[in-house]
């Protein structure tokens, strides 16, 4: 596929889109788009979490009254299908276009790959090695403790209103599926600038940050801390009536969803003709920039209504640089405000 028919590619080899990106139609009033964008947001990111979710509940939770009694056995069972699910569709994206390079840099935001950059802030001064292990070792055991204590308390029956089922609630459930992808926007983007604060900035998210040009493991290469508050996002689920598929198609949408936004290609080539949306460049340009489009999935505007949207184009990046630009004038007034004899 010829990607410069639909992006430009600079000097350094770096490729970006020709089209700026949009929040969705229904915010703006271009209802003509709504067809294309439903179909984005249903294929196949989220056709993938739902059946992921049912494959689950039907071949690793088990029935609500062994869930009622914490186990090892169940919930070890569930970490091992965390980590073997994790390690196959992570594993095999980094493996086919990152390992083995299949498409090159076809569609590749960052002409470099991050095996040709070694450096002291990763562990072993390897970005994959540092990023798969800090996965492997705190992020998908925390993703799993948070699926293991709702799912117990969805086995007691604790919840703020009741769990609910399909057979007297089918209209209800049936929103809170559609719902899923703007409930894991706005968790995501408050939790995101939250540590983006100087402190949990420094001692927390700086370690996500460091992979500047991510691949598909930095996608859960985090501090346990912000594993904590971004898994936390299930928690809704025991404030919203809701049920177990509703909230395992969200423990998916966070788990193999963190996926998404650190791709690093526009587009997967599965065929000379055919390709998979990554929908990753929006989350890119936040680990280019820093402090620019802190949500997940652009279903809620949230960074359009607080002004930290970049939508890859020029006039975005002068925006930006005005906003760094009074930012810095606000933070040099407040030093010499502080300084004594001011």
């Amino acid at each position: 596929m010829d990607d410069l028919q639909f992006g430009t590619r600079d000097k350094r080899g770096n490729w970006a889109p020709n089209a700026p990106l949009e929040i969705p139609p229904y915010w703006t009033g271009q209802w003509s788009k709504m067809g294309q964008f439903l179909i984005g947001l249903v294929w196949p990111w989220n056709a993938f979490h739902m059946a992921t979710a049912f494959l689950y509940l039907w071949f690793v939770i088990p029935d609500r009254a062994t869930l009622s009694v914490y186990s090892w056995d169940w919930a070890l069972w569930l970490l091992f299908a965390n980590m073997a699910g994790i390690f196959v569709l992570y594993g095999g994206i980094e493996f086919f276009y990152y390992v083995k390079r299949i498409q090159g840099t076809r569609w590749r935001y960052n002409h470099k790959f991050p095996a040709e950059t070694p450096s002291d802030v990763f562990w072993f001064k390897s970005q994959n090695l540092d990023n798969f292990l800090r996965s492997f070792l705190f992020g998908v055991p925390i993703w799993t403790a948070a699926e293991v204590f709702v799912l117990w308390c969805y086995g007691n029956g604790y919840h703020v209103f009741g769990w609910v089922d399909w057979q007297n609630n089918p209209v209800w459930l049936a929103v809170l599926i559609v719902l899923v992808p703007a409930i894991h926007e706005t968790h995501f983007f408050f939790i995101h600038r939250l540590i983006h604060t100087p402190l949990l900035y420094k001692h927390v998210h700086s370690v996500h940050h460091n992979s500047i040009n991510p691949s598909p493991w930095s996608s859960l290469s985090m501090h346990p801390v912000e594993h904590a508050l971004y898994f936390a996002e299930v928690l809704w689920h025991l404030v919203l009536p809701s049920n177990p598929v509703a909230m395992m198609f969200n423990m998916h949408a966070i788990g193999y969803g963190a996926l998404n936004g650190h791709i690093g290609f526009e587009k997967l080539e599965v065929t000379d003709a055919s390709a998979i949306d990554s929908h990753a460049y929006a989350h890119y340009l936040h680990h280019k920039y820093f402090e620019v489009n802190y949500g997940a999935d652009g279903i809620v505007p949230l960074d359009k209504w607080f002004g930290y949207w970049h939508d890859g184009t020029n006039e975005a990046d002068e925006r930006m640089k005005e906003r760094f630009r009074k930012k810095k004038e606000r933070m040099k007034a407040r030093q010499a405000a502080s300084r004594p004899g001011s």
